[in-house]
């Protein structure tokens, strides 16, 4: 017979719960790219009331992005005030309704109001789900767990780019509508996070909570114990003059800056533009195409990232994922400026600044068929394969690790507001810059940046790697204890 430690690792009712809270990602995800298909296509709609310029494209684009940060600011009362479950819940809302007013769009203010409210359920979740998932796995598998939402979100992408080829905008909508739907049902019947439910003193419901999700025969009296003495003496109402604390303002920085440093690799940008990317560069394959062999590569790199993320640790992914997206940046720069020079060379009617908006359809016309066409399909999957499996999860998963629970709902609502303000001011000006500067200005800034995270992942980022979230906690009262 095994020991209830290895039985209470196997519990399928902890990944039941996990798999039930990460449906919201799938969701999320797809409403992530949903403008990917659909921009191009509302560009030339018949109907002058749903037809989009430049402008409304960049802002239909980027308000998305604006609903995340106001979702993330509500998750630093909910997660507190309602808990994981609920806030987890209560988001399917705006995320139903969002999608519905799409569907039913008539002018374009109407897509608009809908792509925010998918936002504000986007942003209601990236602060929640991660926390909810760390708080009730065990620390011996927690990395594969936390990987989690972003295998969702990748499924959720991949699943508008397939549906992106046969479904026109309007039913893509409908589509999305049903998938928070499903969550909140299913989520109703699991379980509330033990370490939220012992912080607000409900201590029977929290033992209850673990005993279903470990399993009547586990050890679970005991991990209560730790949790509960571990919280005795640290969880208090949060006041702002504990931020000048070392063990409350670190990991809060730390977590600030990885979010930072994710958005300015361009991981947004590059998704909800891959098909006006490619569109715009001469590649092997049409844009529209060109999407779903991406999503794919960046499924199976966030499968690998849960495989290795509790072997080899989340340091040395975060470097070996640095590394590969600032050189498949470098490489897409590279290649689109040294297109455009040789386009400008040989176009002698037409003027440099228009080389960035050609179609790959007229570049085809205009030495396209080399072999080296296939370089911007490479070099962005390779940037999605570098970035789904590290910085893509492990931010998500390290953000809920290093948290102290009792500043954890207020500061992953700050992470993911500072996060998405960055996304948008990229989304924003990206189609801009596009236009004004060329394409390959924005690709050499992410290569910077991706430079930097490097950087900043050898001096300030510790490994939490089969640590207990108590233990995480109790390092940051001891400057060198995660050597950082």
């Amino acid at each position: 017979m095994p020991p209830p430690n290895h039985r209470r690792f196997q519990n399928h009712r902890m990944h039941l719960a996990a798999f039930t809270a990460i449906l919201g990602n799938l969701s999320f995800g797809y409403a992530l790219v949903y403008t990917s298909p659909v921009i191009p296509e509302l560009e030339h709609s018949l109907d002058p009331q749903l037809r989009l310029d430049n402008y409304n494209a960049s802002f239909f684009e980027s308000i998305f992005t604006l609903g995340v940060i106001f979702g993330g600011l509500t998750t630093m009362l909910l997660n507190d005030l309602l808990g994981r479950k609920l806030t987890i819940m209560l988001s399917s809302v705006p995320s139903v309704l969002g999608f519905a007013i799409m569907g039913s769009a008539q002018v374009v203010w109407m897509l608009d109001l809908g792509r925010a409210l998918t936002g504000i359920a986007g942003g209601m979740l990236s602060g929640t789900v991660p926390i909810y998932i760390a708080e009730i796995s065990v620390a011996k598998i927690r990395g594969r767990m936390g990987v989690g939402p972003q295998i969702m979100l990748v499924l959720g992408t991949l699943l508008l780019y397939a549906l992106g080829l046969v479904l026109s905008w309007r039913w893509l909508a409908i589509v999305g509508a049903f998938i928070p739907t499903l969550m909140i049902t299913l989520m109703y019947f699991m379980p509330e996070s033990p370490r939220y439910l012992i912080s607000k003193h409900r201590y029977s419901e929290a033992m209850e909570a673990l005993a279903w999700l470990r399993g009547p025969e586990a050890n679970y009296r005991l991990e209560y114990t730790e949790i509960e003495d571990s919280l005795s003496s640290s969880v208090s109402r949060f006041s702002c003059s504990e931020l000048s604390q070392r063990h409350i303002y670190k990991p809060m920085l730390i977590s600030v800056f990885m979010r930072v440093f994710q958005q300015l690799s361009g991981i947004t940008v590059v998704l909800v533009n891959m098909q006006i990317i490619f569109d715009s560069t001469p590649v092997i394959l049409a844009g529209r195409y060109d999407a779903v062999p991406v999503g794919v590569v960046r499924f199976f790199s966030v499968l690998l990232a849960a495989w290795l993320m509790d072997k080899a640790g989340r340091r040395r992914l975060l470097f070996v994922s640095g590394i590969i997206m600032s050189i498949s940046m470098l490489s897409l720069g590279v290649y689109v400026k040294v297109s455009e020079l040789k386009h400008n060379q040989t176009s002698t009617n037409m003027p440099f600044e228009n080389t960035a908006h050609l179609t790959a359809e007229h570049l085809l016309q205009h030495k396209t068929t080399e072999w080296s066409t296939i370089i911007p399909l490479i070099s962005v999957m390779v940037f999605i394969f570098g970035y789904a499996f590290g910085w893509g999860p492990i931010t998500w998963l390290m953000m809920s690790e290093i948290l102290p629970l009792k500043i954890r709902g207020f500061a992953s609502g700050v992470c993911v507001s500072v996060s998405w303000i960055t996304a948008f001011i990229l989304t924003e000006f990206f189609l801009q810059v596009k236009h004004t500067f060329g394409l390959a200005v924005p690709f050499l800034f992410f290569c910077a940046i991706s430079i930097l995270g490097i950087i900043f992942t050898a001096f300030c980022i510790p490994e939490t790697r089969r640590r207990t979230l108590e233990q995480i906690q109790d390092s940051f009262q001891n400057p060198r204890a995660l050597g950082c």
